[in-house]
């Protein structure tokens, strides 16, 4: 029985290093960019009670077709909402474009999809800033971080889906 069980592991490397000689064997990599790729950005790493941070969300198109339709969702993280001394709202939001930023809207824990101005061609990129303003009555030394998912569709019917996304914690510190 173990002479078997020897000549069946020996058959299995035979193969293996044939097929690695030869090419034919799997390799690492690395990943590719999927079709959309969904980043966060802060223009700041930390405020004080009545302070605002710069939330920038930059959608990326990295597919052969246009995207034609998001929805997105921006919810705190669990971390976050353990802190409910932490006041804190969403105030602004605008969209980065060639003639400058425009208003747009839809802040919150809501479809954010229709800040991006869809369509985004392959190989470009849109940019929705949001506001958040941190309530001057807060609670310091806390972190608020924000979790994201997304959903585009491309003018060639196919989808794509994304998250969560996580964007970088704002630290609350004493004023």
């Amino acid at each position: 029985m173990r002479s078997t069980q020897m000549r069946r592991i020996g058959l299995a490397g035979s193969l293996a290093l044939v097929l690695a000689l030869f090419g034919l064997a799997p390799n690492a990599s690395a990943a590719e960019a999927g079709p959309t790729d969904l980043t966060f950005t802060t223009d700041s790493a930390t405020t004080t009670p009545g302070g605002t941070v710069n939330l920038s969300m930059t959608l990326t198109n990295n597919n052969t077709y246009d995207v034609w339709f998001i929805h997105q969702t921006i919810e705190p993280t669990w971390l976050t909402t353990q802190r409910p001394d932490l006041k804190y709202g969403f105030t602004g939001c605008s969209l980065a474009t060639a003639a400058g930023s425009v208003p747009c809207s839809g802040t919150g824990p809501a479809n954010l999809g229709t800040n991006y101005g869809a369509t985004i061609p392959p190989g470009q990129s849109r940019t929705v800033t949001l506001t958040l303003q941190v309530a001057a009555d807060s609670g310091c030394n806390g972190n608020i971080g924000f979790y994201s998912y997304f959903y585009a569709e491309f003018s060639d019917s196919t989808s794509t889906s994304g998250g969560p996304v996580c964007t970088p914690e704002i630290r609350v510190l004493r004023a």
